[in-house]
């Protein structure tokens, strides 16, 4: 039988999802995906593998991961979340479990991925929830982070925003949407599109960063998307600030309504 989780996280302490070599593991911290597997083998009672819809750096969190996986066990839904979640560390839970057809793919069915990047701008660095912001002291202008970001918005070459790590095959993306919201000291980018590069997210914002402290004037921004060239862009923006709020497939799969898109593309 096929799986499908909605996995919760704070990644602060581990090096991201993706399973390491053993010679990493012995060197430094977890991985989530790690940490998942060996929950999920030891309520099945076999070794168990993991798919998920979007890798996530070091560093980073995830409110809705959606993973697939295998087991012949006989667990109900209930037996996965509770058993699972009761395996992993503090940091990791499971937060839903649905049976799904062995066709569902987390990674390759997802018809969009959101994430979120959260700022704390004031000249005071924070204390409370510091491992799930970035702070940034000088005054920033959203209506002109908001204004260049304009330049970003379809499908486009994003090898200005990719890492030298990043694995895939090509750098054209979807960039669906990107949108600002300014609480009081906070700061809220949400982004979505149909799948991200490494590093992508963290290289918009720190791209729009500089627009934010006025070092950049917006029409920049779609001078840097236009050269392809990651040199030319700004600092990769912190970690800590950013969510992978979760992937969207389209609604037949039968999941929960937060990662269900009932127009199924867009």
């Amino acid at each position: 039988m096929r799986f499908a989780l909605g996995v919760e996280y704070d990644g602060s302490e581990f090096a991201g999802w993706q399973r390491l070599t053993a010679a990493h593991v012995a060197d430094g911290p977890p991985t989530l995906q790690a940490a998942l597997e060996a929950a999920l083998s030891y309520v099945a009672d076999a070794p168990v593998a993991t798919v998920c819809a979007g890798r996530t750096d070091a560093g980073v969190h995830a409110r809705c991961q959606v993973v697939h996986f295998d087991s012949e066990a006989e667990r109900d839904p209930r037996a996965w979340v509770l058993g699972t979640t009761a395996r992993l560390p503090a940091a990791v839970c499971v937060r839903w479990c649905v049976s799904v057809p062995v066709r569902f793919d987390a990674r390759y069915l997802a018809v969009a991925r959101r994430y979120r990047y959260r700022i704390v701008n004031r000249s005071v660095r924070p204390a409370l929830q510091r491992e799930y912001v970035t702070w940034v002291r000088e005054p920033l202008d959203v209506d002109a982070m908001q204004h260049a970001a304009q330049a970003l918005l379809g499908e486009h070459d994003f090898s200005s925003f990719r890492s030298a790590q990043c694995q895939a095959r090509h750098s054209r993306r979807d960039l669906r949407s990107i949108t600002f919201t300014r609480l009081d000291e906070v700061i809220e980018i949400d982004v979505r599109a149909n799948a991200f590069l490494h590093h992508m997210v963290r290289n918009i914002v720190g791209s729009l960063l500089e627009v934010g402290v006025g070092r950049r004037e917006p029409a920049w921004v779609g001078r840097v998307l236009a050269a392809c060239d990651r040199t030319v862009a700004g600092p990769t923006a912190p970690a800590s600030g950013l969510c992978f709020v979760g992937p969207l497939y389209p609604a037949h799969w039968g999941l929960p309504s937060e990662v269900s898109d009932p127009q199924g593309s867009h």
